[in-house]
């Protein structure tokens, strides 16, 4: 910070054009407020100010006005804090300004909150003062994108989890417990969700699916994507023709985002379960005795493009097996092969006989979903049995 105490107007211009660079690069990695604030305090101290604390008030109310009811927050401090309860703390005015300043952090006409920077020994100059004012602004107009984006993301969860509230009822002769963990990353939430859909004869279809995308457009395209998919299983139509007329609608609107899906038709009564899939990972088979193997499904192209060609495949599905269906946001981790990442659900690791809400929070726990990188959406359903006859025949579904 020797370059704050230039002398001479080329040199002084310079210094400050320097350190506006400085705190740009400094201040706004994250939109976090809170870790905004700790980057304005880590800039200005050490090296110009021995001492700053970061208060913050309350985002803006109706009226545009931050409320003065609420008292303002302290979302960081650093350095020497007693220089900061020095007496002669007051907003900056003259040529040279005291050893301890309090300026507002204005951005859009509207104070965010306040920056106070101390230092021993002596005051601050003008240029010193400019360029404290400078990084308070800018990180004020930084923390106003930040709850702009909060606000957005807000909405758009809002939105989402109206939209997941509940899936459709499947039969009684199913067990069903469903998740959905938004990320907590930076990111939007995405266009993940499932469903399920009666049908004749007490089948249920099962569907989980992902929108491609984030944000409120992917969470819109997605209720558009299960609306469809009500629409047309209502027919019920083998599994890779629903896919194929869900693609073929979706696709007639060029904005319509593409999506990944996943259908598994469950028949309790002949315990068969038909799968079929659009560019969607395989679910996962759980068998009463803890063992969890991959169900190989022919991957068809995603829905939405209008290149059609799906293909079913059917296989047995016993009492005391397990379905579990999910979006990628369970397993896709950056520093991890896929493979890898499935391999995590497969094997015998389970407790034998759990029922679906207790797997559902073991496979949870298991991949870590809460630091999960994407939104996640799961489904796990298993055919309910009734007791076993007192002839020691085998049970039925129900």
């Amino acid at each position: 910070m020797a370059l704050f105490r230039m002398h001479g107007r080329r040199e002084r211009t310079r210094a400050r054009l320097w350190a506006a660079e400085q705190a740009l690069d400094a201040i706004g990695t994250a939109l976090d407020e809170r870790t905004l604030c700790e980057e304005l305090a880590r800039f200005l101290c050490p090296g110009l100010c021995d001492a700053v604390a970061v208060d913050v008030l309350p985002p803006a109310g109706s009226g545009g006005v931050p409320r003065a009811a609420d008292a303002p927050e302290r979302a960081a401090v650093r350095g020497r804090a007693a220089l900061l309860d020095a007496p002669d703390a007051r907003p900056a005015r003259g040529r040279t300004a005291p050893a301890c300043l309090c300026l507002p952090m204005r951005a859009h006409g509207q104070v965010q909150g306040m920056l106070l920077a101390a230092r021993a020994g002596r005051g601050f100059s003008r240029d010193e003062t400019d360029i404290l004012r400078h990084a308070a602004r800018l990180t004020a107009l930084l923390i106003v994108h930040a709850r702009s984006h909060a606000a957005a993301r807000g909405t758009a969860l809002d939105l989402q989890r109206a939209l997941l509230a509940e899936p459709g009822r499947p039969h009684p002769n199913l067990e069903l417990a469903t998740r959905y963990l938004p990320s907590g990353r930076g990111s939007l939430v995405g266009g993940d969700w499932f469903e399920t859909v009666r049908l004749h004869f007490g089948r249920t279809l099962l569907v989980v699916g992902d929108v491609m995308g984030h944000g409120v457009d992917a969470a819109v395209d997605m209720n558009a994507y299960r609306s469809a998919l009500r629409y047309v299983a209502s027919a019920d139509l083998p599994p890779h023709r629903v896919l194929r007329h869900l693609d073929a609608t979706m696709a007639a609107t060029a904005e319509r985002r593409p999506a990944t899906c996943l259908l598994v038709r469950v028949d309790p009564a002949r315990s068969t379960a038909t799968f079929t899939g659009a560019g969607h990972l395989p679910p996962v088979l759980f068998t009463p005795d803890g063992e969890a193997r991959l169900v190989p499904v022919p991957v068809g192209p995603p829905l939405g493009t209008g290149v059609g060609g799906y293909e079913a495949v059917t296989r047995r599905l016993s009492g005391g097996e397990t379905l579990l269906l999910f979006t990628d946001g369970l397993v896709e981790r950056r520093d991890e092969d896929i493979d890898a990442s499935l391999a995590r659900l497969t094997g015998r690791w389970t407790t034998p006989g759990i029922g679906a809400e207790e797997l559902l929070d073991a496979v949870l726990a298991r991949c870590d979903a809460e630091h999960a990188e994407d939104d996640v959406a799961v489904l796990a359903a298993r055919v309910r049995r009734r007791p076993a006859a007192a002839d020691g025949t085998d049970p039925a579904p129900v």
